[in-house]
């Protein structure tokens, strides 16, 4: 099954993560498929979130199913999984 969820990077207290298609089985930093987007929790505004809508509702249409974190971090992005956004 592929899945939609977060890899993280970073340093120690300053975490910054990669919002990746992947593998349900691989580890959470291992291997991925394709990178769509980044979340950096320290920022402010629209720089929080930055995703690739076309290549998120591309892989949302072909079965990849999000992580309930990646669900929340739509929806912060503006970006409806089910609809237009």
């Amino acid at each position: 099954m592929v899945r939609i969820r977060l890899m993280r990077l970073g340093k120690k207290k300053s975490p910054f993560y990669r919002i990746v298609v992947t593998d349900a089985r691989s580890p959470r930093d291992g291997r991925f498929i394709e990178q769509i987007g980044h979340y950096d929790p320290r920022k402010d505004g629209d720089e929080k979130v930055v995703l690739d809508r076309e290549r998120a509702r591309y892989w949302l249409n072909n079965g990849a199913k999000p992580s309930e974190t990646v669900v929340s971090l739509f929806k912060l992005a503006g970006f409806d999984p089910k609809g237009n956004g």
